[in-house]
């Protein structure tokens, strides 16, 4: 079951508890989500990352391993290692793994001949390629993830140095708070995840016992479909969704914001309006395409976007420590989400979420740079 934050985790066990299901309670649940989403909505000005670490490596060559440079994550990280790695004075070899199983496997394999001094993987499951990571760890390629886990930070049974994420359960919660709050706790929700990736089975399910637990809510659909395939399935799902829920359909949570590329025109062709029902909100990862549609009101409503750049610095930064063998920096970024509101903030101009806390003069520092 997901983990949820207080207050909302204290209302939730207090209702599973009791048995409570009058209107004090439902009030209480919508207040929490409305405090959520103001927490979330605030600027992200303030460096809360790591201050100390090792200073940098000399001259090393590393590869970034992508899932998919198709999915704005993937790409917006591996753009933040390349920046990152320039700084700290090393070569960046970016590999696409192209959306499949044997794609990914090709990718890594072609950056374990490369016989690196660490690899980054973008995007996709350690359980997957175990393989690969077994071949790293033999050769002692040190390896760090994105996205990579349901979890930050270590994970030795994989053979991963440290994992890079803001925390799933917080995103998720986030994402589906606005949606209750937007709602008055009245929503009819579809969810869209992708099972072949646990972390994303997991924002699903979390997201999901959110919604369950808000009493007006409505979970109307859990849809499972391949992500590297929204292109083609997408617009047909959107009809069937459309056929199936009518008006009953107000709001739309997904693990990734590819899923919200190819509805828009069967929408518009539904009769729906940009800015009206059925309401998008992504949970991940505030793709450039997310945040037009989020600022020109054209069916997304918000993003809990990752802080793609930043993100691809702390990964040099893990595998800076890496190499010097000591402890991962234990760093996750908080959650933050975009809507129409603040989408012109903390790096909006850009199209992209790009905290203005000085994280790049942070680990400049640190690195001896």
């Amino acid at each position: 079951m997901a983990k949820f934050s207080f207050p909302l985790r204290a209302i939730v066990l207090a209702a599973a508890a009791f048995g409570v299901a009058g209107h004090v309670l439902a009030d209480d649940f919508l207040d929490a989500a409305k405090k959520r989403v103001t927490v979330a909505t605030a600027p992200a000005d303030k460096w809360d990352g790591p201050t100390t670490g090792p200073k940098a490596a000399v001259g090393k060559t590393i590869v970034y391993v992508a899932g998919d440079l198709k999915n704005g994550g993937h790409l917006g990280t591996s753009q933040g290692v390349e920046e990152a790695g320039k700084v700290i004075g090393w070569t960046v070899r970016v590999i696409d793994g192209q959306g499949s199983v044997s794609g990914r496997t090709a990718a890594l394999n072609q950056a374990l001949a490369l016989k690196p001094a660490g690899i980054v993987v973008g995007g996709f499951d350690t359980s997957e390629q175990k393989v690969a990571f077994e071949a790293a760890a033999k050769a002692g390629i040190p390896l760090v993830g994105w996205h990579s886990g349901e979890q930050p930070g270590p994970n030795p049974a994989a053979g991963l140095f440290a994992n890079v994420t803001t925390l799933p359960a917080d995103v998720s919660e986030t994402a589906a708070s606005w949606v209750v709050a937007d709602s008055g706790g009245k929503a009819g929700v579809v969810i869209f995840t992708d099972s072949q990736y646990a972390i994303a089975l997991f924002k699903a399910r979390a997201m999901e016992a959110v919604i369950k637990k808000c009493g007006g809510c409505t979970v109307l659909s859990f849809e499972d479909s391949p992500i590297s395939e929204s292109s083609t399935r997408m617009p047909q799902l959107t009809t069937s969704l459309l056929q199936r829920f009518g008006d009953k359909w107000t709001h739309s949570l997904a693990i990734n914001d590819l899923y919200f590329d190819f509805m828009g025109p069967t929408l518009q062709a539904g009769g729906k309006k940009g800015d009206g029902a059925p309401k998008a909100v992504s949970a991940g990862d505030g793709s450039e395409a997310a945040y037009q549609r989020i600022r020109t009101k054209r069916y997304q409503a918000g993003t809990v976007p990752e802080p793609l750049n930043m993100q691809g610095w702390q990964l040099v930064d893990e595998l800076n420590r890496a190499m010097a063998k000591v402890a991962w920096s234990g760093y996750s970024p908080k959650v933050h989400l975009v809507t129409p509101e603040n989408v012109g903030k903390d790096g909006g101009p850009k199209n992209i979420f790009d905290p203005d806390n000085g994280y790049r003069a942070q680990y400049k520092a640190i690195w001896g740079k």
